[in-house]
């Protein structure tokens, strides 16, 4: 039923203020929503204080405590499939704990949605006029979008909100875990297009990431790493071999560079990414290397 509340999966870990933002964004939508909250093995301390946050709230959102972090998919997954088990409702929402919905996105994100059949996967609108793409050498990337209000064809959803079909997710699977972070929804998407689902950006359903992370050796090495895995999986051994090699192109020329931009350029994260390529090494960052928060 269009009215049928739409069941939400928040990723969360050691933010209890912003997730606890962004649950009364989501209660405050215009549609329906029931929320699971999974938390990816956040300190004992974000833990309680998550709790505390949850305390007479509307809804009731689930909890679900993880025992490791296991990265963004994999923990989006551990709420899709308690979804999925329980039969109910077409469409299930994914955002991480900092993702603040304006109180109409997802009214008009099922709206959009409910028109194309054969739509498989819709993100909500981050404010960037940008449309995301998947090119064969350099993965997932950022191109000038179409201002028009309403649906926009699209590879692969922004992470920041989007909504998955039941029926694209029983064909193409979820998440595939071992990109642990970044880039795994552009990999979904391709996966989603290949076999005849649309994905589409909604135009004007406003998703609003005031935090978003910092450049950190980790967010640095995911991209790097993942991007090749990306490339490698769809586009096959001479597309990931001229993306390596742009990718050590870069690296020397940012090592090169002078000033700022060589101290925004993690060379090491970058080594250690193309390295793990290599290795076949995927899932979580090396514990040697910095995070952002």
């Amino acid at each position: 039923m269009r009215d049928d509340p739409l069941a939400v999966v928040l990723v969360h870990w050691n933010q209890p203020q912003r997730c606890a933002a962004t649950i009364a964004a989501f209660t405050a939508q215009s549609h329906p929503v029931t929320l699971t909250i999974v938390d990816n093995a956040s300190s004992p301390a974000a833990w309680d204080a998550l709790r505390r946050e949850l305390e007479g709230s509307d809804g009731e959102p689930e909890l679900v405590r993880l025992e490791r972090n296991v990265g963004f998919g994999p923990a989006a997954n551990v709420g899709i499939r308690r979804w999925l088990d329980t039969g109910a409702g077409t469409w299930v929402g994914v955002a991480p704990h900092d993702a603040l919905p304006d109180p109409d996105c997802v009214d008009l994100l099922l709206t959009a949605a409910g028109h194309r059949p054969r739509a498989g996967l819709v993100s909500a609108d981050v404010g960037d006029g940008a449309s995301p793409v998947v090119d064969r050498y350099f993965g997932g990337i950022l191109r000038p979008g179409r201002p028009t209000a309403g649906w926009e064809p699209v590879h692969h959803p922004h992470g920041t909100l989007m909504l998955a079909r039941r029926a694209t997710l029983a064909e193409v699977g979820l998440f595939d875990e071992r990109f642990f972070s970044y880039v795994e929804e552009a990999d979904l998407g391709e996966r989603v297009r290949r076999v005849g689902w649309e994905v589409g950006l909604v135009r004007g359903a406003r998703v609003h990431n005031p935090h978003m992370s910092a450049r950190s050796e980790v967010v640095d090495y995911l991209q790097e790493r993942n991007t090749l895995l990306l490339v490698r999986k769809h586009y096959g051994r001479y597309a990931t071999f001229i993306r390596f090699v742009t990718a050590v192109g870069q690296l020397v020329r940012g090592l090169l560079a002078p000033g700022t931009r060589r101290e925004q350029f993690n060379a090491r994260a970058r080594l250690w990414a193309l390295g793990d390529h290599l290795r076949g090494r995927y899932g979580p960052p090396p514990a040697g290397l910095a995070a952002s928060r």
